[in-house]
């Protein structure tokens, strides 16, 4: 009786590392950094502004690393000059728009651009609250979007207009929570393949 041919073993493959998800974290949703100049990050007392600027990172970073889409405003950048270069390195395909306009979405650009997108709710960082913040996060409402504006990663060269205004943003019905709180609520537990990534990311930018 002739034996049967041995066949070898499969040669085995590396692992495959963790994709991300296709549609990303969260789809509909993007990031809107606003007005990160270092013009006027400079313009805050510096703890609030060494404070917004690692929390601002941290969103950016975990945007990217999520499949957000980010977008960056200006304010009349021929006059205040860029977005902070460390943070703008930290999404370097991200869009970027120069605004007049106080509100973000009342700039024409911007706002085409976050419809041609398909986006449906902003997450909205940067400065001032109580001026560019406060009227993008209204403008935007009245626009028809959802709204949550991550609480440490916005600031005010006043602390008491910072206040004020996020807690007239949850009376309009704008969500204003941390950053931390948004990314972890992404995640849902901690099998998604991008929480580690994320916990390192919480690191780097303590």
């Amino acid at each position: 009786m002739p034996r049967a041919k041995k066949t070898p073993p499969p040669a085995s493959a590396p692992a495959p590392a963790p994709a991300p998800a296709q549609e990303g974290a969260a789809p509909g949703a993007a990031l809107l950094a606003v007005d990160l100049q270092s013009t006027l990050l400079g313009a805050l007392p510096s703890a609030t502004a060494r404070a917004v600027s690692a929390r601002a990172g941290l969103a950016l970073s975990a945007a990217v690393a999520f499949r957000i889409p980010v977008v960056f405003t200006e304010q009349i950048p021929a006059k205040l000059g860029p977005t902070a270069p460390a943070l703008r390195k930290l999404a370097p395909e991200a869009e970027v728009f120069a605004k007049n306009t106080f509100s973000a979405v009342a700039d024409e650009s911007v706002l085409s651009h976050l419809r041609s997108r398909e986006i449906e709710h902003l997450l909205l960082i940067g400065l001032e609250t109580p001026i560019c913040i406060y009227q993008t996060a209204l403008g935007a409402l009245a626009e028809g979007f959802q709204v949550t504006v991550l609480s440490d990663a916005v600031a005010a060269r006043r602390a008491d207009d910072h206040a004020a205004c996020l807690s007239a943003l949850r009376h309009a019905g704008v969500h204003v929570l941390p950053v931390e709180t948004v990314a972890y609520a992404l995640l849902h537990d901690a099998t998604h393949p991008l929480f580690r990534t994320f916990t390192a990311l919480v690191k780097a930018h303590a």
